[in-house]
């Protein structure tokens, strides 16, 4: 089977794209300094534990397994923390790409799959969000994603690399299996925290910013499953692999669901109370992040099944109930 690196494969959504990259006949190899990453969420596949800025651990690990494509995951990706440790985000998420793209390219591994963020785009009132949307990201985050992407097309220019960069939405839900599932210390994303604050492991969930120009005034987010995620992940590296242009795919179902209406949900889901209580606004959030792009769909064949509420909701209630890593 082909061999295919995968930075941050200990993480989230890297462990889930390794164990869709064994299914679709690839040999995933994980990358990961395990900082963010979890040891026991290496199933799938090789482990290398290393750093993105150490270019002669790359140039070992591509001379070792001659991967056919990389899949890049690794990154930070808290919207606090990038705006109040934005020298972070530049060093981590862009030196540590740049290091990589070039330690692929001098292997001539020239198959490049980003994730990258819907973050880039930044704050457009009322607008649902394609592809040619303007880029005016908020934060250091959306930022250096959105400066890893333009590294990339130089390096498409000068080298020949080829990407498909995925822009996500809010990505929720867990392997159904429950081999692995989303478990980050500490836990920052709404649907795990929410889940914390129902089962009393965490006091109660805070909902950020009450005052947002929307219909209860909480934010709204465009929420896609993991496992459909990645599954558009191994189109889009199949893409790639049948000699098609680098291409820019956003990934979101089109339906915005507010922080409310999550909580909602989740009351439905589980049967249970959610314990909440009102702060004010996180520095560098939008008000709405929704896609509007049908390019996936038409060019990569891709269909968000799994993407409902409810069943996001459900999948990583039972991850949570069952799930857990140790190290």
């Amino acid at each position: 089977m082909s061999n295919v690196l995968v930075t941050g494969g200990a993480g989230y959504i890297g462990s889930h794209a390794c164990k869709a990259l064994r299914a679709a006949g690839f040999t995933p190899v994980t990358y990961d300094n395990l900082v963010t990453g979890w040891k026991d969420a290496v199933k799938f596949g090789p482990f290398e534990q290393g750093e993105l800025s150490d270019r002669a651990r790359l140039d070992a690990v591509f001379a070792q397994y001659e991967p056919v494509a990389v899949m890049h995951f690794a990154a930070l990706s808290q919207v606090g923390e990038a705006m109040s440790e934005p020298g972070r985000y530049w060093r981590n998420n862009v030196e540590g790409s740049l290091t990589l793209i070039e330690a692929a390219t001098a292997a001539g591994c020239l198959n490049f799959v980003f994730s990258s963020t819907c973050a880039t785009y930044g704050e457009h009132d009322n607008v649902v969000l394609d592809e040619g949307t303007p880029q005016e990201p908020l934060n250091a985050y959306g930022a250096s994603k959105r400066a890893v992407e333009d590294i990339l097309r130089d390096f498409g220019a000068a080298y020949g690399l080829k990407h498909v960069i995925f822009r996500y939405f809010n990505v929720a839900g867990a392997d159904p299996e429950g081999e692995v599932g989303e478990h980050h210390r500490p836990e920052t994303h709404l649907i795990p925290v929410m889940l914390e604050a129902i089962d009393g492991t965490r006091p109660a969930l805070t909902i950020n910013g009450t005052d947002y120009d929307t219909p209860d005034g909480t934010c709204v987010r465009d929420y896609v499953h993991v496992m459909d995620l990645v599954d558009a992940h191994v189109l889009g590296l199949k893409w790639l692999q049948d000699g098609k242009e680098s291409r820019v795919f956003n990934l979101g179902t089109g339906d915005g669901f507010s922080v409310r209406e999550v909580i909602d949900a989740s009351r439905a889901v589980t049967n249970r109370e959610v314990p909440y209580s009102e702060g004010p606004r996180r520095a560098g959030d939008a008000t709405k992040l929704v896609s509007g792009s049908t390019r996936a769909a038409a060019e990569l064949g891709w269909t968000p099944e799994r993407s409902t509420m409810p069943q996001m909701i459900a999948d990583a209630w039972r991850w949570h109930q069952n799930g857990h890593y140790e190290g």
